[in-house]
């Protein structure tokens, strides 16, 4: 009896991991990735035949579902330089703020 309550209970988790595995991957699938990749290709001025999508038309070579990335933004050197500063901000503001306190406390 307790073997047969374990089989089902095992039944009973794997279909509702299923179903929930299921949504997951539809909603994955259903995401407009594919609405992204061909108007990148249309920005691209790639016009598609066949069964190839926009990320394989638009990068030759590439591979079903890349994305083009995006050039607007900042470089990779400019990024860096501006975490840097960032964080010399920090640095400087704490130790301002240790000094401040420091002096506050000194009668």
């Amino acid at each position: 009896m307790r073997m047969i309550f374990g089989v089902l209970s095992l039944l009973i988790v794997l279909a509702i991991v299923g179903t929930v595995g299921k949504k997951q991957l539809q909603a994955i699938s259903s995401s407009g990735v594919s609405t992204r990749i061909n108007q990148a290709a249309g920005t691209a001025g790639v016009t598609g035949t066949g069964d190839r999508d926009g990320a394989t038309l638009a990068i030759p070579g590439g591979m079903p579902g890349g994305v083009a990335a995006d050039t607007t933004g900042l470089t990779v050197p400019q990024q860096a330089q501006n975490i840097q500063q960032q964080f010399k901000q920090s640095a400087e503001r704490a130790l301002q703020q240790g000094a401040d306190r420091g002096a506050r406390a000194a009668p």
